[in-house]
């Protein structure tokens, strides 16, 4: 039987985690998976046909050493899924600034290398707001995430000073329409829309990850929001497995917060059609590699 990899962390607790969704439709099709730790050096990745990047969701704190993980099953035999060189340009939200360049619109953001208290006092005005969101360049699961207002500043100046001293970060306008209204997702398997959900923060907070307490619903997209979620992905340097692509509305346009390839929770629970959707597109993308080896 063929083999496949979820590649996954050591400790899962307090995350919500749905990758499980998709073993019966892979076995089913022929392929045996294992979900496996990328902390764990004594794997041998060429036992493996593929790796797919699912839960590693503390490669934030360990950069060097998560992308040496993926560099050495890159150099395997398995495939890895998505692709490292496409890893290696998602992992930094610099890659906003090459998405925007190439015609898709984000959320307004001033990057930063090394924190500044007046140069964050004076985004305030730039972007004609009150509140604020600071954030790590390299980040997830909303860490290390700031909603910080004029009349706060003060009381977080430590905090950010040490969090962000030599650490590239960016500020960005709060946006009320993600507590009035949310963040949509957009989830696309190899280039096919899948399903969508609204993410809605809870009462009194602004990050709308389920860890955080935020709500998860099903929803239609309009075509207003599939328009500028194919923006995004026809910018992408190349092809996915999978993409996650996070809209707010902005300005009353809709602007794209992030385009998330490495390790986004794909929300299998809430589209009971969506776990195969998933294994088809995975089946198609192992024939294409059959025939182009």
């Amino acid at each position: 039987m063929a083999k496949i990899v979820f590649l996954s962390t050591d400790n899962l607790e307090g995350f919500f985690v749905y990758d499980t969704l998709l073993i019966p439709f892979f076995e089913q099709a022929g392929w045996q998976v294992a979900t496996l730790s990328w902390h764990n050096k004594d794997i041998n990745w060429s036992d493996y046909d593929y790796v797919i990047v699912r839960s590693t969701w503390d490669y934030q704190q360990y950069p060097s050493e998560f992308t040496a993980c993926l560099e050495s099953i890159d150099k395997s035999k398995a495939k890895l899924l998505n692709p490292l060189t496409l890893i290696k340009w998602n992992i930094e939200k610099s890659y906003l600034l090459d998405l925007e360049d190439r015609g898709v619109s984000t959320v307004p953001t001033f990057w930063q290398s090394h924190f500044s208290v007046d140069t964050l006092v004076q985004q305030f005005d730039v972007f004609a707001t009150d509140t604020l969101i600071v954030k790590p360049i390299l980040s997830a699961n909303a860490d290390d995430t700031y909603k910080v207002s004029r009349d706060n500043i003060t009381q977080f100046i430590p905090t950010l000073s040490r969090c962000f001293a030599e650490r590239k970060h960016m500020i960005q306008p709060f946006l009320p329409s993600i507590v009035e209204e949310g963040e949509y997702s957009l989830f696309y398997f190899a280039g096919a829309f899948s399903h969508s959900i609204r993410k809605v923060p809870k009462s009194g907070d602004f990050r709308v990850q389920e860890e955080h307490g935020g709500a998860l619903h099903l929803i239609e997209p309009d075509q207003t929001m599939l328009d500028a979620a194919l923006r995004a992905l026809d910018a992408m340097p190349e092809q996915a497995l999978y993409a996650r692509v996070d809209l707010v509305r902005c300005k009353g346009e809709w602007a794209l917060m992030e385009l998330e390839l490495i390790e986004p929770s794909l929300y299998f629970n809430l589209s009971p059609s969506s776990p195969q959707k998933f294994v088809d597109a995975f089946l198609a993308m192992h024939q294409q590699d059959a025939l182009n080896p």
